[in-house]
């Protein structure tokens, strides 16, 4: 297989561009070459994906089985669709990595393949807006702009050469976000820690080499679908999550459950200062089933956490990004609560 990842330095680019090398694939990797390397191995032709000049020259350098997209976050689906165009001739499947918050339904109602899609046109500008302060309702304007970005790769391929993945979180070792590094360090302080929540609460975090290895499965099929990539509903859970991270680090902390009223009392933010917390009743609520008979295998969260922590124990550094300083509630904080239970 030859293969072009629009990315290929970043968490989950990295990961795809690795695990394609890994199976003997060729890979090329475009991306602005501005932040993070990729695999030792792989083909880097640099340009700017909002650029026409950029997208014809990375034409030229094709044709591919496939192009996995992992880099479109931040595009407007405009900018989507006119990279589809450019490549559709010289490739044969477009992967595009999408997310749940595509779903009207999220966070707030549980998900499968066929619930609506957000209202997102393929050919939209960005900037649908931005979310108020202390808003806690769903991310629209960002669902939206990754809808319209899944609705401009079928405009360019077709559906039947079209296959959009939409994981919930991605944890794993690169993880630029700060979630499960915050998580791990704070089981490394022990003493009494603040657990949001009930330790049975299911969750559904995927590994990123997983989320990698259903993408490249995906470049290879003839058909073209949308699947959900989590973890099954019910698999694993915050009291699992949190004991994996004291468990790896070594760490002789004692988790203290607060109830949500309580962290709600208190002012905390879901999501953010508490990582991986949110009361919202389907966001964790995924159905991936039709992922999971398409191939997708989702090792146990426990191997993630302590893949993660030898990542960091060994000097890994993620990409520098701001959302890393968003995660962690603040010791002050903590121990407020804390004392609140009598901790």
């Amino acid at each position: 297989m030859k293969i072009l990842v629009l990315g290929g330095t970043w968490f989950l680019g990295r990961a795809v561009a690795q695990a394609a090398l890994d199976r003997g694939w060729s890979v090329s990797a475009f991306n602005r070459g501005r932040s993070g390397t990729a695999p030792q191995g792989t083909r880097e032709i640099h340009g700017d994906r909002t650029v026409p000049e950029d997208l014809a020259a990375l034409a030229e350098h094709g044709p591919w089985d496939a192009v996995i997209d992992t880099s479109a976050s931040e595009l407007a689906p405009r900018d989507v669709l006119s990279g589809a165009k450019a490549l559709e001739p010289v490739a044969g499947k477009y992967v595009y990595i999408s997310t749940v918050n595509a779903y009207r339904g999220w966070p707030n109602e549980p998900l499968a393949e066929s619930s609506e899609v957000l209202d997102g046109p393929a050919d939209a500008d960005a900037g649908y807006g931005r979310l108020p302060a202390n808003w806690d309702g769903p991310d629209w304007y960002y669902g939206r702009q990754k809808a319209g970005a899944e609705r401009a790769s079928l405009a360019a391929f077709g559906a039947e050469r079209v296959s959009i993945l939409r994981p919930g979180v991605i944890l794993g070792p690169g993880e630029y976000v700060g979630r499960l590094p915050w998580w791990l360090r704070r089981a490394e302080k022990g003493g009494a820690i603040l657990a949001p929540g009930e330790p049975d609460k299911s969750i559904q975090p995927v590994d990123v080499r997983d989320v990698a290895a259903f993408a490249l499965d995906q470049a290879v099929t003839t058909s073209g679908g949308a699947f959900n990539v989590t973890a099954p509903v019910g698999r694993e859970t915050m009291g699992g999550f949190l004991t994996a991270c004291l468990e790896a680090t070594g760490s002789a902390g004692r988790l203290v459950w607060a109830p949500d009223g309580l962290l709600i009392e208190h002012g905390v933010q879901q999501w953010t200062e508490m990582p991986l917390w949110r009361t919202h009743a389907g966001v964790w609520n995924i159905d991936s089933s039709g992922a999971q008979a398409a191939g997708l295998r989702c090792r146990p969260l426990a191997e993630t956490v302590a893949a993660t922590w030898e990542w960091m124990q060994g000097g890994g550094t993620p990409v520098e990004h701001p959302r890393w300083a968003e995660h962690g509630i603040s010791m002050a904080k903590e121990t407020e609560i804390l004392a609140k239970l009598g901790a």
